[in-house]
């Protein structure tokens, strides 16, 4: 009888392919949501100025920006991540966000200082809507 021999076999391994693909994966996600990110206050807005107003902090809330262009760019229209959305999209996504978050939403507003409250108020009555109540406006420091 030939006993088995344990020099002709290799050592166990690790096969690393599927760990290294979820890593370039991870990466890929972060680095286009960061761009994202950026991209909703990279956005050019003549901001109103404010002689008072708090800093934001980087905090943990779930923060949706929404960007409302003034009637030289795309008349008074409303973008969310670079997306242009009619009023009742946005109702949708606020109210979507809301209930994912518990409450626990922040609706920023970044609006051109010559536009209107007209363009505003359809943000407004999303919020109140979906029980929204932290809803904060982007300004400049006099």
């Amino acid at each position: 009888m030939r006993v088995p021999s344990n020099l002709s076999r290799a050592a166990p391994g690790f096969n690393m392919t599927p760990m290294i693909d979820v890593v370039f994966l991870l990466i890929i996600f972060f680095l286009v949501s960061s761009h994202l990110a950026q991209q909703e206050v990279q956005l050019e807005l003549n901001l109103p100025e404010a002689g008072t107003g708090q800093p934001t902090g980087d905090d943990q809330v779930r923060r949706v920006v929404v960007n409302v262009l003034s009637e030289l760019q795309a008349g008074g229209q409303i973008m969310v991540g670079g997306r242009l959305m009619r009023d009742a999209e946005l109702t949708q996504l606020i109210d979507y966000e809301a209930r994912k978050t518990a409450g626990q939403l922040e609706v920023r507003i970044r609006s051109d200082r010559k536009v209107p409250y007209r363009a505003v108020e359809p943000i407004m009555i999303a919020c109140a809507k979906a029980g929204v109540w932290k809803v904060t406006f982007a300004v400049v420091g006099k």
